[in-house]
């Protein structure tokens, strides 16, 4: 797929004089094309749980093929079966299998008899040719063992789908070729559904909706769909059920039976073979009505012939056009950093989804954005990316969060198909909205933003499982949030006091930054509220890890309703003793260890260097919590704790770090991730890290380390300023990744970090390497700004 004689003329923008600034952006060579270096199947194994199949920049409609294997995100190269082709996914989620709706499935009925075809999941399933697969942005296409080859591509609301039977190993070549629709879903979570068929002699139609249950949070959603069938003349259409079928009736409802008995059923119709071409199939879908799915599809991919390879340039050119801001001189990197840079960007824009127009629940001029899946996942670097490389489309998330807080009196924290998710931690989206607001964002209404997160911080909702926070009448009178609190005004899971307790003070945090900056008189009140993490730091709490102690004294712990400790092993919840979930094994962390929560105050880390111990044990700590094993770096709490030592003077170990992790846990292989990618979080952690400046998100500050390139230059869409940071002395072996020094715009710069204005404002930043740690960005007022230290962001 990547030719390494051409790639670096194709992606190398050699020497500054290739570089063109036009009303201040930086041209590309004009023989590149971006897409080249993009692979979706990045993810595809090991649990990344991708979305590999064919979709536009945040659309709805997602094609792949669905398989029985690791199907979270419809498809993966393991090597399972096809079950079916279907239009709407979601990406790098964890958990039970997420939408993957009224799956189509191509075959050749054994003597041309119906009642030949395999209509059940179980029995249709086909191996596919692992050699067949080629996934680019906006296509997918796919060679099953029995040769029917199928190919794909999306408009925003729609998909077409291609089936070619003339290399078909089954039939005798006259068979006649059969399309049927499933009413399922991947989680087979379907409560009731409907369809109707239509025959004509040239084409079909299948219409009909089903209610769905989403794959992590409350309550149900209904999705419709419109199938058109095109490529000969009918012969028969109908309806089955089970492992039968019948060309009358023509209509079917079916439900959930006795004992929630599941009912495999659904539509079906074949063409009289031969076939002299491929039979096209378009599916229209839509959360507002059936019509609405067939105006979509009627609309975006116009018939009576669909024009597949139109489709697919003009999603190809909307991919392009999304990557543009940004560009890179590689320095002689091998291609498999570039593949995994390209697609770490376009992954980063997958999700959350652009539902606009087609919300259920309440009309309204404002977008509307889903699959947030979820912001616990998400604020911590896949949005903060979106700030930088897709602001307007950041701008128009955040109206969206705004928006459902106007409606539905609370702004989501986890949210799918429509529905409210499973809340994970705090109230998340106060951090996405408040870094959005120290980046300066425009078109946001921050007055009704302020209104919102005070909500979040003074009202509890009866469920805050699902929106909200809970437990903040113990929040407001002890401080913390209690282990087994009393909390009789809502509920949720009793559960995550620690992590909930640093989430809060972090929410409180943004929320006095917000505060502060409309001129509002809560922000002492809220910046008070922002230390109450102190309250469950038990300093005389030891770790033993295999019965040995592990030499660090001081983490955070349960304390009771009364202010007596309770007591939580330091390393439970981490890779060296399990998995912690929200559900099945509740605990007092949530998904990480207190080891790791010991590092999760992001607006006070000078506070905790000092608590524990000052920067030189501090730093041991980090690095001891690295190597042992209990870090997992493949979840997001993970993340800030590589650029940590920038807060002890040493920011030449967060880039040693950094490149301890890429690549060889984040890479360009199938498996080349270490979790799930959690809506393109693994994706904007390689992307910061590549860049050379990782965010501290809720705050205006990035950790300064050399881009794993020669220099980087991403234009904001806003201001059309090019920001460049670029490598002296770089070499693509990386020996030299320690700066020696720096400037800005020319000008000596010692910070080891820098504000959002070096985005928005074109600045340039030199870094010179070498291969040993130098002095630079070591001194006290070099460091990132901390609460105790009277700083909250930079002027």
């Amino acid at each position: 797929m990547f030719d390494s004689l051409n790639s670096l003329v194709v992606i190398l923008i050699s020497g500054y004089a290739l570089f063109a600034r036009a009303h201040g952006a930086v041209r590309r060579a004009d023989d590149f094309d971006v897409l080249k270096w993009v692979d979706p199947l990045i993810g595809s194994q090991g649990g990344g749980n991708v979305f590999a199949g064919a979709t536009l920049p945040y659309g709805m409609a997602k094609a792949v093929a669905d398989v029985d294997g690791q199907n979270t995100g419809g498809f993966s190269t393991d090597g399972s079966r096809i079950t079916g082709f279907s239009a709407m996914h979601d990406s790098g989620t964890g958990g039970n299998p997420s939408l993957g709706n009224f799956p189509i499935f191509p075959q050749l009925c054994p003597g041309d008899d119906i009642n030949n075809c395999k209509f059940p999941i179980g029995g249709r399933s086909t191996h596919y040719k692992a050699d067949s697969i080629k996934a680019e942005p906006g296509y997918f296409g796919v060679t099953s063992e029995n040769g029917i080859e199928t190919d794909m591509t999306i408009s925003e609301h729609a998909a077409l789908f291609r089936f070619d039977f003339s290399k078909a190993v089954t039939g005798n070549g006259t068979s006649s070729p059969l399309i049927m629709l499933d009413l399922t879903d991947l989680w087979a979570s379907r409560q009731n559904a409907s369809l109707s068929v239509e025959e004509g002699s040239e084409t079909g139609r299948i219409k009909g909706n089903g209610t769905f249950l989403p794959s992590f949070g409350a309550g149900s959603y209904i999705l419709h769909f419109c199938l058109d069938l095109a490529g000969g003349k009918v012969k028969d259409s109908g309806v089955w059920v089970n492992d039968r079928a019948g060309t009358e009736p023509k209509d079917l409802h079916v439900t959930r039976g006795f004992n929630l008995f599941y009912l495999q059923a659904g539509g079906f119709l074949r063409f009289q073979g031969p076939l002299d071409g491929p039979v096209s199939a378009r599916m229209g879908l839509s959360f507002i009505s059936t019509d609405q799915a067939c105006q979509n599809a009627e609309n975006e991919i116009p018939g009576p012939t669909f024009d597949f390879d139109g489709l697919v340039k003009s999603a190809k050119e909307k991919w392009r056009k999304k990557l543009a801001p940004i560009s890179i001189t590689t320095g002689g990197v091998n291609d498999s950093m570039q593949v995994s840079f390209w697609s770490a960007i376009y992954r980063t824009m997958i999700s959350p989804q652009d539902y606009t127009g087609e919300n259920p629940h309440w009309r309204t001029d404002e977008p509307y954005f889903d699959s947030f899946y979820c912001i616990w996942d998400m604020w911590r670097v896949q949005l903060p990316f979106l700030t930088i490389m897709d602001p307007l489309t950041q701008s128009r998330i955040v109206r969206s969060l705004l928006d459902t807080y106007k409606h539905r009196g609370w702004l989501p924290d986890c949210s799918m198909s429509t529905n409210k998710g499973w809340t994970q931690g705090g109230s998340d989206a106060d951090n996405v909205i408040v870094d959005a607001y120290v980046k300066k964002l425009t078109g946001i209404d921050w007055e009704l933003a302020y209104e919102a997160i005070v909500n979040d911080a003074e009202n509890e909702p009866l469920e805050w499982s699902i929106e909200g926070r809970g437990g903040l009448t113990s929040w407001k009178r002890l401080n913390y949030i209690p282990y087994l609190d009393f909390d009789p005004v809502g509920f949720g899971t009793n559960s995550r006091s620690i992590s909930r307790t640093l989430e809060y003070s972090y929410n409180d945090f943004c929320l006095a930054t917000l505060a502060k900056g409309l001129g509002k008189d809560t922000s002492t009140k809220y910046m008070s509220r922002a230390g109450n993490w102190q309250n469950i730091f038990k300093a005389d709490q030891t770790s033993n890890i295999n019965g040995t102690d592990s030499g660090f004294t001081g983490f955070f712990q349960p304390k009771y309703l009364n202010g007596t400790w309770g007591y939580q092993d330091p390393i439970a919840c981490s890779p060296l003793a399990g998995w912690c979930s929200l559900t099945s094994n509740p605990s007092e962390t949530f998904e990480s260890s207190c080891w790791e929560y010991m590092f999760f105050v992001p607006h006070d880390i000078g506070e905790i260097v000092e608590l524990l111990g000052g920067p030189e044990t501090f730093l041991r700590r980090l690095d001891f919590f690295h190597t042992s094993g209990l870090a997992d770096i493949g979840n997001e709490p993970v993340f800030l704790t590589v650029y940590m030592p920038h807060y002890a003077g040493r920011p030449a170990l967060s880039a040693e770090r950094a490149h301890s992790y890429i690549p060889s846990r984040f890479n360009s292989s199938y498996a080349g991730l270490p979790g799930n990618d959690d809506s393109g979080a693994m994706a904007s952690f390689t992307m910061f890290a590549s860049i050379g400046l990782f965010p501290n998100p809720g705050q205006n500050v990035y950790f300064i380390i050399p881009p794993f390139f020669e220099s980087v230059n991403i234009t904001n869409q806003i201001t059309n300023k090019t920001a460049t940071v670029r490598n002296i002395n770089f070499d693509k072996e990386y020996k030299n990744i320690y700066i020696q020094k720096a400037t800005l715009n020319g000008k000596a710069y010692t910070r080891n970090w820098i504000g959002h204005e070096f985005f928005t404002e074109g600045w340039t930043l030199e870094l010179t390497l070498g291969d040993k740690e130098s002095e630079w960005g070591t001194r006290a007022e070099d460091l990132p700004p901390s609460m105790s230290n009277g700083v909250m962001q930079m002027s």
